[in-house]
C-alpha cells in the first residue's frame, strides 16, 4: 500500500471516529436542552470533507512520493485537532449546538483563538494535497472551505453571541 493510501485510510478512519463521537455528544446536548444552529449548511461541510478525500484518492497517483516535511506539518495539525477535542471534551460536536445558559470554553486553544478548530481544518485542507503535489486540489478545496467557513463562523458567532459575556476555564459548550 502506498503512503498516500495509508494516509487517506488513516484520515478517513479518524474522521469517521470523530463523527461517531460528535453524534453521541450532539444527541446528549440536545437531550439536555441544547439548540442547533446552522443545520442547513451542515451537509455542505460534510460533503466538502468527503469530496476532499475522494479527490485525493482519485486525482493523485497512488505512487506519488510525499513531501515528508509537509506530511509532518499535517501530523502536527492532528495534534492541534486533538487539543481542540480535549479542550471541549463532551461538548465537542461537528454541528453548532449551544446550551443557552452555559458559559463558553476559554481553555486550551480557545484561550488564544476564537475558532481554533477552523484554523486546523483550513490547514489540513491546504497541506495534505500539497504534501502529495496536488496544488490544484489544495487551492480548490481551500477556496470552497473558505466560503463554507465564512457561513459557518457567522452562524456560530450569532448562536454564541448571547453567551459571550459568560466564561469558564473548564467547561461547557463551544462548537468546533
Amino acid at each position: 500500500m502506498s503512503v498516500l493510501w495509508i494516509v487517506l485510510v488513516l484520515v478517513a478512519l479518524q474522521r469517521l471516529g470523530e463523527l461517531v463521537y460528535a453524534q453521541r455528544n450532539t444527541r446528549r446536548l440536545l437531550a439536555e436542552g441544547g439548540r442547533e444552529a446552522g443545520a442547513g449548511h451542515y451537509p455542505l461541510l460534510v460533503g466538502l470533507h468527503a469530496a476532499w478525500l475522494i479527490a485525493l484518492a482519485v486525482f493523485v497517483p497512488a505512487e506519488t512520493p510525499p513531501n515528508w516535511a509537509l506530511l509532518a506539518v499535517f501530523v502536527a495539525l492532528q495534534g492541534l485537532r486533538l487539543w481542540v477535542l480535549a479542550s471541549l471534551g463532551r461538548y465537542w460536536t461537528t454541528r453548532i449546538i449551544t446550551l443557552p445558559d452555559a458559559p463558553l470554553v476559554r481553555k486550551g486553544p480557545y484561550r488564544l483563538l476564537r475558532h481554533p478548530n477552523y484554523v486546523v481544518v483550513a490547514g489540513e485542507i491546504l497541506i495534505l494535497p500539497l504534501a502529495f503535489g496536488a496544488w490544484e486540489l489544495a487551492l480548490a478545496f481551500s477556496a470552497a472551505n473558505a466560503v463554507i467557513l465564512a457561513i459557518r463562523i457567522r452562524c456560530e458567532d450569532q448562536a454564541l453571541a448571547a453567551r459571550r459575556t459568560a466564561t469558564v476555564s473548564a467547561g461547557p459548550v463551544r462548537s468546533p
